[in-house]
């Protein structure tokens, strides 16, 4: 029980990661564009194919030329920091390269969501340990049996703790050289 919310705790860390932009083009980025679509707000890889073709460039192509507009507005009101200019039939994105002030900026948000993942970690152990001293007070278990799991629950906590650690190092310097 507890393994799996500190499971789903670093999933959520790594998708939210991945909307950090870093100096290199990924569809990732676009994730949390949402596109007007007949009065709906869809997400923008289901009104349109996004592709990667070099290092700092990115191409959306609308399903449907219509919305090549709406989308344009989406991106820009996503506040990515992104310019896009289209032909009339796609949309072209070149990545700016970032600004040593800016990598820094998103380093201090990496590590914040890093360490609101911790936090959400020990808050699960404590969680943990909450309910073991309950079945060792209605005498589910013995006071051995807690003292075991308690330490199961500490490995565990430890596990996830380094986990988060390694993807943020990760993520800092994907930012840093980006």
């Amino acid at each position: 029980m507890s393994e799996e919310r500190m499971e789903k705790t670093v999933a959520s860390l790594k998708e939210r990661f991945n909307g950090i932009r870093t100096g290199r083009a990924s569809a990732a980025i676009f994730d949390k564009v949402r596109v007007d679509y007949y009065g709906t707000k869809s997400p923008l890889n289901q009104v349109a194919t996004v592709s990667i073709p070099e290092a700092r460039s990115v191409i959306i192509q609308p399903f449907d030329k219509s919305l090549i507009v709406d989308i344009e507005k989406a991106i820009l009101t996503a506040d990515l920091g992104l310019n896009p200019s289209n032909d009339g039939k796609v949309i072209r994105i070149s990545i700016p390269p970032l600004t040593a002030e800016r990598r820094k900026e998103l380093v201090k948000q990496a590590k914040t969501l890093a360490e609101e993942a911790r936090t959400s970690i020990r808050n699960i152990r404590r969680d943990g340990n909450d309910e073991l001293k309950k079945k060792q007070k209605s005498s589910e278990i013995t006071e051995d049996e807690l003292k075991v799991e308690e330490d199961k629950l500490q490995k565990l906590t430890d596990k996830y703790v380094a986990e988060i650690n390694k993807i943020y190092e990760a993520k800092e310097k994907d930012i840093m050289e980006g």
